[in-house]
């Protein structure tokens, strides 16, 4: 069997997201025909079908499936690779912090404090995304170490826990609930969250769970929010606890973050069976860096000695 070539994977990880030849050519900027070619010559110099084509739908195989799966990360590898060397050999190195803006549980000053007292220390710069892209950025070269909150994709990276803290509903100040003390998620029913899930479940699963869908956010209400029906789409924190006021939607936000927006028109209310946030540091398995080493020992160092004041109750 010959080796792979990027190009033939890229080609493939295109037709096997869009499931569409004309919608992966497009995407590619390269005519159909060809694209059609290069796939069927793949599938020849593997031996194998990767995708089952019809006339009306293109669908993946058993053996295209672990393709896309690995040539996915081969393709982040190269990235990595590419952006790795080219930082190694700038004249002007820095650590690339990746952190979701205001979900670093109040640690950030403090960490980069200590960072700079360490001989190892390069000029940080923040990579700045929103929620659940910092795992990828790790992964693909654009970030170094990064702060984030778990659970997230943790393929091919380390990390170290650093604080939690509780995770507070925010409602609408003229809320029904919010003349109450302590909730549970049973009162949160038909109200929800700026992913589009009821907030009665929970903070969703997955790397998203304790905020919203990155370049996603709201679409939201339920049965608690105007006759308008949908909330229009959120960029920010600001945004998104702006839709709170108004009660198109509810929000689950760690104590940290609780403190950075208080707003007279939102009430801030424990949920006793809403599981606490866990902010954690991370780094890529391979990093050989004494920065990132850096880095993560002034994170752990200053989460050791920073206690989290107590839980806020905002009215």
């Amino acid at each position: 069997m010959n080796d792979l070539e990027v190009r033939q994977l890229r080609y493939f990880v295109a037709v096997a997201e869009e499931l569409h030849f004309g919608r992966a050519a497009g995407r590619l900027g390269m005519a159909q025909p060809p694209l059609s070619r290069a796939i069927r010559d793949l599938e020849r110099q593997l031996g194998v079908t990767l995708l089952e084509r019809t006339t009306r739908q293109v669908r993946l195989t058993a053996a295209g499936q672990v393709l896309l799966r690995d040539a996915r990360t081969a393709l982040e590898a190269v990235t990595a690779a590419a952006r790795r060397t080219w930082e190694a050999g700038s004249p002007s190195r820095r650590l690339r912090v990746a952190l979701k803006a205001d979900v670093d549980g109040g640690l950030l000053p403090q960490i980069l404090d200590a960072y700079y007292a360490d001989d190892a220390a390069l000029p940080p710069e923040l990579v700045l995304g929103g929620f659940g892209e910092q795992p990828q950025a790790l992964r693909d070269g654009r970030a170094d170490v990064g702060l984030l909150l778990c659970p997230f994709d943790d393929r091919g990276l380390d990390s170290e826990p650093l604080r939690t803290e509780p995770v507070l509903v925010a409602l609408a100040a003229a809320d029904p609930l919010a003349a109450r003390t302590r909730l549970c998620l049973t009162d949160l029913a038909g109200r929800r969250l700026p992913g589009g899930s009821p907030a009665s479940h929970g903070r969703p699963a997955g790397p998203h769970r304790a905020g919203p869908a990155p370049d996603r956010q709201p679409d939201l209400p339920g049965e608690h929010t105007p006759a308008s029906g949908m909330a229009p789409p959120a960029s920010n924190l600001a945004e998104i606890f702006s839709l709170v006021e108004t009660g198109s939607v509810v929000f689950f936000a760690p104590a940290s973050v609780v403190r950075r927006y208080p707003r007279s028109g939102i009430a801030y209310r424990p949920v006793s069976d809403l599981p606490d946030a866990t902010l954690a540091v991370a780094w890529p398995q391979d990093a050989r860096s004494p920065a990132v080493a850096a880095f993560v020992r002034a994170a752990c160092t200053v989460a050791a000695t920073v206690h989290p004041r107590a839980e806020p109750m905002l009215i």
